[in-house]
């Protein structure tokens, strides 16, 4: 327990956060989770493998609706993603009850970008260690959107989290302009998660 530091605010010999090093270290542990974005839309898929044959696979869920036409997926800790889940269902039903229509994704992530930032420097709490990639269609088209502990958004073209996010990434990476062309890019996830 030496090496161990659980303040949020303390940085480590190299400038960064220890407690967003181990958020991210529980992110690559997780399951793998994929997202592609293609002209018409967007498909995310996951790794649902469950640990037991006791465990009811329908109470099992790693992909969430948050509204009618965006979804989260994730990588990470269960039990911080359903946190954020809620959390941003609250913020896009308040959103939809001051403007009568549905939240823009670019917003829902930024709403759910900003509370992961907030739990990386309130006291009496820790970090997400989850990840979350935000698919979604609105006004602008397709979006996909990947969401870290640190509270850092980035828009993708097709990403990866989790197990083996590198080598996904490197695959996603070499085929994309076949399957930006492609117009179902659910062949795509399909071969990559049989490759494994």
């Amino acid at each position: 327990m030496g090496d161990m530091n659980f303040s949020l605010t303390t940085f480590n010999k190299s400038g960064k956060l220890t407690q967003i090093e181990y958020a991210l270290n529980r992110v690559e542990q997780g399951k793998m989770a994929i997202g592609i974005q293609a002209k018409n839309g967007v498909v995310i898929a996951c790794d649902k493998k469950v640990s037991s044959a006791l465990v009811d696979v329908s109470e099992y869920q790693k992909i969430q609706a948050i509204t009618p036409s965006t979804g989260f997926v994730y990588a990470g800790m269960g039990t911080d993603f359903r946190v954020l889940v809620s959390q941003a269902r609250k913020k896009s039903q308040k959103y939809y009850l001051t403007y009568r229509e549905v939240q823009p994704v670019n917003q829902v992530v930024r709403d759910t970008a900003i509370i992961m930032q907030e739990y990386t420097q309130s006291g009496g709490v820790r970090p997400f260690g989850v990840s979350c990639l935000v698919a979604g269609y609105d006004d602008d088209g397709p979006k996909l959107f990947q969401v870290d502990p640190s509270g850092a958004a980035f828009g993708w073209k097709a990403t990866a989290i989790g197990k083996n996010y590198g080598n996904a990434k490197n695959y996603l990476e070499r085929r994309y302009r076949y399957v930006n062309h492609n117009p179902n890019p659910v062949i795509t996830l399909l071969s990559l998660f049989l490759w494994w």
